[in-house]
């Protein structure tokens, strides 16, 4: 069977695949786009979508908890698990064709099925109606994301061991479960999985969990959870899981755990194998795929976004670098991607974001900084809201007023911070956003009185 020829082959769909696909169609090229699942990738069917769907729930079986704090009377509240995670099921499913709509409209041919290079040029597609082989007169955009680790020795098996990708698919809720990991996703799980009653144990092996967020933020968040009925044990080395107790053993350098399951949350890994790299002469670093700044690999006419590119492994970092590939690939000269002005999420309660350096990275890179703090507590909204938990924390060069790092903990840290990365691509310094007018009251004036803390003319503290 003769080759189908396209422009563009984009192998993958996930935030970056389908991000890159319809950059290309918009920018003129004919575009094929492989997936193996549902257009949309793990992020928005098994990810972040779907976790974000139950995050939601948890915030509302939290509220309703509270309604007396509102005046509000209630009678015996039930919760269902089951019904968050179909609804959180329908909501990916509504954006999965979502996207299958944008490339109908951007007329992207999606091809089902697993692809794999057979040359610098062409991809074969396996898949239910067979094998179809694409050919590329431009370029290549490889988007395969990334799988759950695990740790050696432990085999996910998405029963008793489960991942993220388990989680969001499982309709009944564990009376209790072990979470090896506290990054973002250990973190949110834990979240959910005990605002529905389960009593959640977290094992992080490094001192503080979130920790790749500045202290504070990972400190306060340890004392909130804590305060909420969830152990968290860090520092803590886990050395094997085994069937027992009410269904799983997990021992650790500081004693065991028991729990009927396990979510593994100890990271993802790039899904290289069986892409055909080698086939093609890709290079590979540390277990990703090396790209320059415009995504091109090793092999001209090849491009690599999203996970498979190496970290951080987040969806709208791989967004970025999609659209950055298929400029490059039409002709354009699209500016690189400054992975230092790149949100870092995590949509626990309360939320955490930050963006560029923490407290302790600024002082190590030699730069003399200024920080200003300013807590929820003083926030007329926030105890308007009810949500005074946290704390917005800038990080400025002392010198220059630069903003450096922000760290936000609390209610929609995860939309403040835009202010912030909006600020840092405009080279903004403490003065500018100290002489731009925050509506009041609004959570956003945190940020203007943190950035006066900084200056030493806090106002509300």
């Amino acid at each position: 069977m003769a080759a189908k020829k396209f422009d563009v082959v984009v192998v993958g769909t996930g935030p970056g695949g389908y991000v890159s696909a319809i950059r290309c169609a918009q920018l003129g090229l004919s575009v094929a786009a492989i997936e193996d699942d549902r257009p949309g990738g793990v992020c928005l069917n098994w990810g972040c979508i779907p976790t974000k769907a139950l995050l939601r729930n948890a915030e509302v079986v939290h509220l309703i908890q509270r309604a007396g704090d509102f005046g509000v009377t209630v009678g015996e509240v039930k919760a269902d698990y089951a019904h968050a995670v179909k609804r959180s099921r329908s909501v990916a499913d509504r954006m999965a064709k979502g996207v299958e709509f944008l490339f109908k409209k951007n007329k992207i041919t999606l091809f089902p099925g697993t692809g794999t290079l057979k040359s610098k040029t062409t991809v074969e597609v396996k898949g239910a109606a067979g094998t179809e082989t694409l050919e590329a007169a431009r370029a290549i955009i490889l988007a395969t994301g990334s799988q759950p680790k695990s740790l050696p020795g432990v085999t996910i098996d998405e029963k008793l061991v489960i991942s993220s990708n388990g989680a969001v698919r499982n309709e009944t809720r564990p009376k209790s479960i072990a979470v090896i990991g506290a990054g973002a996703v250990g973190m949110e799980f834990a979240d959910v999985y005990a605002a529905y009653g389960t009593q959640v144990t977290v094992l992080e092996a490094l001192p503080r969990v979130l920790p790749v967020e500045d202290e504070d933020a990972s400190t306060l968040v340890n004392r909130l959870f804590t305060r909420r009925g969830i152990a968290i044990k860090t520092g803590v080395k886990v050395s094997s899981v085994k069937p027992g107790g009410p269904g799983l053993i997990v021992e650790t350098d500081g004693g065991r755990v028991e729990a009927e399951q396990v979510l593994m949350a100890v990271g993802r890994g790039a899904r290289t194998a069986g892409v055909g790299l080698e086939t093609a002469g890709v290079t590979l670093e540390r277990g990703y795929v090396k790209v320059s700044p415009t995504m091109e690999t090793s092999v001209k006419g090849i491009y690599a976004i999203g996970d498979m590119a190496g970290p951080p492994l987040l969806a709208h970092k791989a967004m970025a670098e999609g659209v950055v590939a298929a400029e490059a690939i039409a002709g354009q000269h699209p500016r690189p991607i400054d992975y230092t002005n790149v949100p870092s999420c995590t949509y626990c309660r309360p939320q955490v974001a930050s963006i560029g350096f923490s407290e302790a990275k600024a002082r190590e890179n030699g730069r003399e900084v200024q920080v200003g703090k300013f807590p929820f507590t003083a926030s007329g909204k926030a105890v308007a809201l009810g949500e005074t938990d946290g704390f917005v924390k800038v990080v400025a060069d002392k010198a220059s007023g630069e903003i450096l790092g922000v760290h936000i903990v609390g209610p929609e840290a995860t939309e403040i911070i835009h202010e912030f990365a909006v600020g840092r691509t405009l080279e903004a310094t403490l003065e500018e956003i100290m002489h731009t007018i925050h509506a009041h009251p609004t959570l956003s004036e945190a940020a203007l009185e943190a950035t006066l803390a900084a200056l030493g003319q806090a106002i509300h503290i």
